[in-house]
């Protein structure tokens, strides 16, 4: 009687045959081309010789096996993609070091009597200004004399708020923008606002990649633009 399939690797009285099977068993739950090849070749061996396998079923086999060989080269060919991709982006983030980056918001959140402190990056040094804060309808809420709190810094800058207004009143919980226009030193005017900051370094956490902005890691997934930093 003819063979079919992994019938006479299974169930043949061959000691051999038996092996085999258990071998390629309880190597692995699954079939490389190698073990489908290995499989084929033992049942060619061992197949009645008075009534061998058709020549439709050793196609069909040898088919499954280059659909393997085929499936497995798709599989590498997809890691070497996925490898080159994430080189790519490493290159890239490490490229932007020295660049600006934004985050997209200028917004910071008030949530109750507490002091509240955030960096804001000045590029050119502070000779006097105000920094102003808003709420979530424009409405500027309190007013810094930059060149009382600040003068003579640059760079990231943290200001601390009490969260009182110009009047001495506590504010209420929510997000107010902060945006500061100042003049250095030679008399030039500039501005600035929360949530742009040159990056400093860029960190790998387990694959994942932060950068440093101002004193913060941030996933560079949070940062909505990367630009050049533009000469003062």
């Amino acid at each position: 009687m003819a063979t079919t399939g992994y019938e006479n690797l299974i169930s043949g009285s061959s000691s051999s045959t038996t092996t085999a099977s258990t071998t390629t068993s309880t190597s692995s739950s699954s079939l490389s081309n190698d073990d489908f090849l290995t499989l084929l070749v033992t049942e060619l061996q061992y197949q009645d010789p008075t009534d061998p396998m058709d020549t439709e079923t050793i196609l069909t086999q040898t088919s499954q096996l280059a659909s393997i060989e085929a499936a497995q080269n798709t599989a590498d060919s997809l890691d070497e993609l996925s490898e080159q991709l994430q080189s790519s982006t490493t290159f890239n983030a490490v490229s932007s070091i020295g660049k600006m980056a934004s985050l997209g918001s200028n917004y910071i959140t008030y949530t109750g009597s507490d002091d509240i402190s955030f960096e804001v990056y000045f590029p050119n040094e502070i000779s006097d200004g105000t920094l102003t804060i808003a709420d979530s309808d424009g409405n500027v809420v309190r007013t810094i004399d930059l060149g009382d709190e600040a003068k003579g810094e640059s760079g990231i800058v943290t200001i601390t708020w009490d969260g009182l207004d110009d009047e001495g009143n506590q504010v209420d919980e929510g997000y107010y923008s902060v945006g500061a226009t100042y003049i250095d030193p030679e008399g030039a005017s500039d501005t600035t606002v929360l949530g742009v900051y040159p990056i400093e370094s860029v960190y790998y956490d387990d694959g994942v990649i932060k950068l440093k902005l101002g004193s913060n890691y941030y996933n560079i997934d949070e940062v909505v633009e990367i630009y050049a930093k533009s000469e003062s």
